[in-house]
């Protein structure tokens, strides 16, 4: 098959935007099933295994979905006549065997439903160690695939590579975006990252929940408000100094407090620049970030993580957290409804188990371990 050089332009194109597409490399696989004549066109991101189904993007009649159709559980998988292909080589189910497979249960049981008779595909395996599988499939009535067919196929596989290796990173950087922003939200740190003009880019859990109760700041026009003017336009200027020292080395945050109408404890809120990578280019991209904590929000301690820590028992725990939010000896003797004694042996013996002797500093070591990323 001899592609126009627009035509293989814009299939290029469509490939290395896959990893950034709602349905991953869907645009591409439609693309290919028409140019092929195919009736399925399947990239298969994650082989099935015991543990788990496959992850795999397939185009067919209705246009591309991620599936999870009976192909990606393991005992399909399994039976599957096309599998070890040689690395980054395109070949026919035809080349690797006679028609005998054809008898077998895998193409009773999934290929011949699908009017699939002729397979053709190849196997990646990518720097980061992503092993992927490149399918695709035609009616009986459509005929074999051509040497043409085999050619241009070939030609898309160091592309596909590097797009499979992109999406592999991408989707790294994305786990370890969640697990900050997960901490962030367990340590009651609220986040808001501003654009270069000062937009509101993202905000996380904690100052979802401050804004929600409309007690000291705000959004206006997608910025960000204090509620009392004076504090306002402080904020602004900590805001704009940040965004004008924001480069390669940012300079020293700022802080401040702002009132609450409520009457509650401030908000104490730093502003800092982002640091901007040496390649970093293009508008609408982080520039500074504000870091917001509300010191009356409790800490969200897990009991069983400060028991493990600690050899705590339940119940020295459970004193344990109360003080760590605040809460004296005599109220949480209220709390737990058990007498004053036995609440002072609680504590005589959570210092024997830390090593503190004093409650500050038992707090101090609570608030400064990892249970409170728990």
């Amino acid at each position: 098959m001899s592609l126009p050089l627009e035509q293989f332009s814009a299939l290029i194109g469509a490939i290395y935007q896959g990893p950034l597409e709602p349905v991953p490399w869907s645009e591409a696989l439609i693309m290919l099933r028409r140019l092929m004549r195919a009736n399925w066109t399947t990239l298969i991101l994650r082989s099935a295994s015991v543990d788990q189904p496959a992850l795999l993007t397939r185009a067919g009649e209705w246009g591309a979905e991620v599936c999870n159709s009976s192909y990606s559980h393991y005992q399909f998988f399994s039976m599957d006549p096309f599998m070890g292909l040689p690395i980054e080589k395109v070949v026919t189910i035809d080349e690797r065997s006679d028609t005998s497979w054809m008898a077998g249960e895998f193409y009773k049981s999934f290929l011949e439903p699908n009017d699939i008779r002729f397979i053709m595909g190849a196997d990646l395996l990518t720097e980061g160690g992503a092993n992927c599988r490149l399918r695709i499939t035609r009616a009986s009535a459509a005929g074999e695939f051509s040497a043409q067919d085999k050619a241009l196929t070939q030609a898309l596989l160091p592309h596909l590579k590097r797009a499979v290796t992109l999406h592999s990173r991408m989707g790294f950087i994305e786990t370890e975006r969640q697990l900050y922003s997960s901490t962030m939200d367990r340590m009651l740190v609220g986040m808001i990252v501003f654009d270069e003009k000062g937009a509101i880019m993202r905000t996380n859990r904690i100052v979802d929940a401050l804004l929600k109760a409309k007690d000291g700041i705000r959004i206006v026009h997608n910025e960000l408000r204090a509620d009392f003017p004076a504090e306002d336009r402080e904020l602004q200027r900590l805001i704009a100094l940040a965004l004008d020292a924001a480069g390669p080395a940012p300079g020293v945050p700022e802080a401040m407090s702002l009132t609450r109408r409520s009457g509650g404890a401030s908000l104490s809120v730093l502003v800092r620049p982002i640091p901007i990578g040496e390649y970093s280019e293009g508008r609408h991209r982080p520039t500074a970030v504000a870091f917001i904590r509300d010191p009356e929000q409790k800490s969200q301690f897990s009991l069983e993580t400060v028991r493990n820590l600690f050899g705590l028992t339940a119940a020295e725990a459970t004193l344990a957290l109360l003080l760590a939010n605040g809460l004296t000896l005599d109220e949480a003797a209220a709390e737990l409804k058990i007498r004053k004694n036995t609440i002072r042996a609680h504590l005589r013996s959570i210092f024997a188990k830390t090593g503190v002797r004093r409650q500050t500093t038992l707090v101090h070591l609570l608030l400064n371990s990892v249970a409170s990323m728990s």
